[in-house]
């Protein structure tokens, strides 16, 4: 039988480190349709009529590292910051978020044109935390883009839901990264019906007769509407409004969008274990040995990872069909 195991630590802003000796739960909500990864600790309000209290050791802007696993074998599951710490239901919350807290500060007004995503990306980079490096491969071109009373969280969040890249932080090797959909790829992992899958919503569709069609719509630095589209008419209809793009750029967009809605495969989500170690990026083979037809790589967009008194587990909750 394995025993939990895990290890929290906070790091002030004055250098101290505190290990938490206490937990109640914890879980770590990690995806690729997140610009952050985000932690909440839980812990009891109280202990033996003691209250807790973290005045003057811990607080918005602490370090934070959560470690899980089973018998001593611990893997890092989160690294980030302490964004607010409440009281609740007689439990004491922290809530904390990965390095993207470090970007909901203001950057300068500017006027960039022409520009691309890489740029704008490194703009917000330089004017916040010029440690951090910026890795993109998502070839998308704005003929103008305007930054105005906004923070480096508002200029992300803007490049998100217009491009629909994948846009994440890795918090310990300071990088922001920005992709499309489903291409960066992460380590491999094994999952059967039978064996390690507990809890299964999950539902297989084979899409035979879906038709879906994506438009995106820009408006030039002219003022002239253009659009361009991916997919089948005549089916679900679905339209982009983006910014001053070039029409490559949108057709970039276009058939990223149209990928996420027209592969068939499994829908839904399922429970595991802590082991093995799964994070969105994964490509994870499922198996059902009583459909063996269904077996396939599946490119994971969501892990949910959760401790308390029952035990530790995994929601994983599959994207696209790889092969």
């Amino acid at each position: 039988m394995l025993n939990i195991d895990w290890y929290i630590e906070f790091k002030n802003t004055e250098g101290r480190r505190y290990q938490l000796a206490l937990l109640a739960e914890c879980e770590i909500i990690s995806s690729v349709d997140n610009l952050a990864d985000t932690a909440t600790i839980v812990l009891p309000e109280a202990v033996m009529n003691d209250p807790i209290n973290f005045e003057n050791k811990i607080g918005r802007g602490t370090e934070v590292l959560i470690k899980m696993g089973y018998d001593n074998q611990l893997e890092t599951e989160f690294v980030g910051f302490i964004q607010d710490i409440t009281n609740s239901d007689s439990s004491l919350k922290i809530l904390c978020e990965d390095a993207l807290f470090l970007f909901r500060v203001g950057v300068p007004d500017v006027e960039l044109k022409p520009t691309s995503v890489t740029s704008i990306a490194q703009y917000v980079i330089d004017h916040i935390d010029a440690s951090y490096k910026v890795e993109c491969n998502f070839d998308v071109n704005y003929e103008k883009f305007i930054i105005h009373q906004a923070t480096g969280y508002d200029v992300l969040k803007k490049l998100q839901d217009e491009t629909k890249a994948n846009i994440y932080f890795d918090t310990v090797n300071k990088v922001l990264h920005i992709h499309p959909p489903y291409i960066q790829k992460g380590g491999e992992v094994f999952y059967t019906m039978q064996k390690n899958i507990e809890n299964s919503s999950l539902e297989y569709n084979n899409k035979l007769d879906a038709k879906v069609e994506v438009i995106v719509e820009s408006t030039d630095v002219k003022g002239n509407v253009k659009q361009v589209s991916a997919g089948t008419t005549g089916g679900d209809k679905m339209t982009l409004k983006v910014g001053a793009m070039d029409e490559a750029s949108m057709q970039r967009v276009a058939d990223a969008e149209l990928i996420k809605h027209s592969s068939a495969g499994y829908e839904g989500s399922f429970d595991t274990w802590l082991v093995p170690v799964c994070k969105p990026t994964y490509s994870a083979r499922i198996k059902d040995e009583d459909y063996p037809e269904k077996t396939a790589w599946y490119y994971v967009k969501s892990v949910t990872t959760s401790l308390s008194a029952a035990g530790g587990k995994r929601t994983i909750t599959p994207g696209i069909k790889l092969s």
